[in-house]
């Protein structure tokens, strides 16, 4: 019996050790428009691709970066009602702590209990793993920090990372331009660099969405005007 008897059940592991259920949502994400983040010596930034199905949508209505706190800020690649969830149980997360503690929850905190959410939905019946992966920024007592959280509740610190249908180009373009000394302003110019790489049709700071955070701690979402004057920037 092969590994695809085995593909209608969550709770089943195949003979080789496989939940199937779990790659085919890591399918889902690899199906998703392409996001990636890149930590720099002062600040993190993240970007995503923005593109609308139909031009009768209204853009301002779309949103692919949401904050969690003051200080973190995530994107996602994959199924977007599935990241709403994963946005909303964050940010109760976020607030029970502070109202427990009185100060903002760590990050890597954060980022535990966000995938302990995800890894719940891989380990009972009934339910289906989430089909998205997060792209955690944020910057704390601990400075600037970027995670990558993965259907299977796995997550990880990273230096650079992509996400979605053109993760693999994205992270080799990133292999190669990402230095240790990157400062933000460099980091968001190679980071429009690397989404333009991969980009079908005409990139604009109307179809792509650039979040970062500063050593000022504030995370937000550059409006479509500021995209631009970088993106004439990198050209």
């Amino acid at each position: 019996m092969g590994d695809s008897a085995y593909s209608f059940s969550l709770t089943t592991f195949s003979p080789s050790g496989k939940l199937l259920q779990i790659e085919y949502a890591l399918t889902a994400v690899a199906a998703g428009a392409t996001s990636l983040g890149i930590k720099a010596t002062n600040g993190v930034v993240v970007a995503t691709e923005k593109k609308l199905p139909s031009i009768l949508i209204d853009e301002d209505s779309v949103r692919k970066t949401s904050l969690l706190t003051p200080n973190i800020g995530v994107a996602y690649s994959g199924m977007g009602p599935d990241s709403r969830v994963l946005v909303k149980k964050a940010r109760k997360i976020a607030q029970s702590y502070y109202r427990l503690y009185k100060e903002t929850i760590p990050l890597s905190q954060l980022v535990r209990e966000t995938a302990t959410v995800m890894q719940e939905s891989t380990q009972q019946g009934g339910v289906r793993p989430f089909g998205v992966s997060l792209l955690v920024a944020g910057y704390d007592d601990q400075g600037p920090q970027l995670y990558q959280v993965d259907p299977s509740g796995s997550y990880f610190a990273w230096k650079a990372s992509a996400i979605g249908k053109n993760m693999v180009n994205a992270k080799t373009f990133l292999e190669k331009r990402y230095s240790e000394d990157m400062e933000l302003e460099d980091a968001i110019h190679t980071a429009l660099l690397t989404l333009k790489e991969g980009f079908e049709g005409q990139i604009s700071g109307t179809n792509i969405e650039v979040g970062i955070i500063g050593a000022d701690r504030v995370f937000r979402v550059l409006t479509p005007a500021e995209i631009q004057d970088y993106l004439e920037e990198v050209e």
